[in-house]
């Protein structure tokens, strides 16, 4: 099994209810597009993942490696709207890596 197909484990809490989450790398474009897709997200990610519209906030927890990094608009768009906890997070700015193995992912209200 080559290192893009290995398992990546991560808890969602959405809604006060933990689920667990088993995916692969490739498997959807980003985090915005997986959750909008397994949790029926009805207006998440209206800007469909250019991190401009924030209503794909969800504080990550527990991830590591590059996607602590905030890049393109996400630091821009989460200071504009007065959001300065590192974890909180764009999830069409995260990519579904190793960096997300055990992390926790909670979906905010928009």
């Amino acid at each position: 099994m080559n290192s893009n197909q290995a398992p990546i484990r991560f808890t969602v809490i959405e809604n006060d209810t933990i689920h667990q989450v088993s995916t692969h790398h490739g498997a959807y474009p980003n985090l915005m597009f997986l959750l909008k897709e397994e949790f029926l997200l009805e207006s998440f990610g209206e800007c469909g993942g250019v991190g401009r519209c924030a209503t794909c906030l969800v504080t990550a927890k527990g991830i590591t490696g590059d996607s602590l990094i905030k890049e393109r608009n996400e630091p821009t768009t989460l200071e504009r709207l007065g959001y300065i906890d590192e974890s909180t997070r764009l999830s069409c700015q995260l990519y579904l890596t190793k960096d997300l193995n055990n992390a926790e992912i909670t979906i905010l209200e928009i």
